[in-house]
């Protein structure tokens, strides 16, 4: 049998019949959920959204993801003052009413079969979401605070009503850094960059694959967040860390020479690739106009043979273009995710802004 006649196997990611979850999720409150809502509380107006956690709101879930607790869900929000008066009973009647599969998929988890409908107010939503409450303005420190998986958890997904004329404005004041903040925030990638580059060739010079390898996945994956952060994209958590950067600018040349970098099987060819990524992304540096042009070639480190970009130099760039003094005062870890490493930390927004916090203290 000639390999184009082959019989391929079924894989989730190409079901043709695999609605994505955020155009499941807009059915479900189009075709079932409003209808409850004008008879549980008619006239009282409410926002409604599939935003927060989930792959459907980052657009990356496949049929494999409805192998456990996925399917129609989404948040409908009211104004705090209708909270106490209303939210039990849209609850109750949802729980009673709404149907326990919609589109051939479960509508009700978890032990007590309830149907993922959260009503909740927007204040309180933003505040456990992220930390703290966007509506009353967000400062450098919220901004640090937040790791970026969860910026972009409530800035993705869809709204798909807004009654209440809040929760786009609030996700729009939520959807980019300020600039200063910005400039602040690339300055820390490219000195994670400058604190390792060195190491790849070290590393291999003492007999150490295994660990320039190891070195070489960091670097790749500093340069992917990077290219991210110059896309004006939040870089989300490592399972879809790829799949974001594949949608970047710099994705179609880059990702190849990531690549072989990675595949490498000496610590002399991995520095090469990486020698050719440095140089792509500080041609895109310089390509932003962010700070004055920095010179975009890779040069030996002190007078060891290790070829490197020395990333300290974009830091440099970058910190002189930040008028903000408070932020020019810190120093150079950036946000909460540039320093934390821990899943369990940074999908908990007052864990990683205690940490945050105390990197930050006098």
């Amino acid at each position: 049998m000639s390999p184009t006649n082959m019989h391929l196997p079924h894989t989730p990611a190409s079901d043709p019949d695999f609605i994505p979850g955020l155009e499941l999720s807009r059915r479900f409150y189009t075709d079932a959920v409003r209808p409850l809502l004008e008879e549980a509380a008619p006239g009282v107006p409410h926002s409604a959204a599939r935003i927060g956690s989930g792959s459907e709101v980052l657009g990356y879930d496949t049929p494999r993801s409805a192998d456990h607790e996925w399917g129609p869900r989404l948040q409908v929000f009211l104004h705090r003052h209708d909270v106490p008066r209303h939210a039990a009973r849209i609850r109750h009647i949802c729980a009673e009413h709404l149907p326990k599969t919609f589109l051939g998929h479960p509508t009700r988890f978890g032990p007590l079969e309830e149907p993922r409908v959260e009503v909740t107010g927007t204040s309180a939503w933003f505040t456990d979401a992220l930390g703290f409450d966007p509506a009353q303005g967000i400062t450098s420190a919220d901004w640090l605070a937040t790791p970026t998986q969860l910026l972009a958890e409530v800035t993705a997904g869809a709204v798909f009503h807004d009654g209440l004329h809040t929760l786009t404005p609030l996700r729009r004041a939520l959807g980019w850094y300020p600039h200063d903040v910005w400039l602040y925030v690339l300055a820390c990638q490219w000195q994670r960059i400058a604190r390792e580059e060195a190491f790849v060739g070290r590393a291999g010079e003492v007999g150490d694959e295994l660990g320039s390898a190891v070195v070489t996945a960091r670097l790749a994956r500093d340069l992917m967040r990077l290219c991210l952060l110059m896309d004006r994209r939040y870089p989300p958590y490592g399972k879809w860390l790829g799949s974001a950067f594949a949608r970047t600018s710099s994705a179609p040349r880059l990702t190849p020479v990531l690549t072989a970098a990675l595949t490498a099987g000496d610590w002399h060819t991995r520095e090469r690739h990486l020698a050719h990524a440095y140089e792509i992304v500080a041609h895109q540096h310089n390509d932003l106009h962010l700070t004055d042009r920095v010179a975009p070639t890779t040069r030996p480190y002190h007078s060891r043979p290790f070829r490197v970009l020395r990333a300290d130099r974009f830091t440099a760039a970058l910190l002189a273009r930040v008028g903000d003094p408070v932020l020019k005062d810190l120093p150079p870890v950036g946000a909460v995710d540039q320093f934390v490493d821990s899943a369990d930390a940074l999908t908990h927004p007052e864990l990683a802004r205690a940490l945050s916090h105390d990197v930050r203290k006098p």
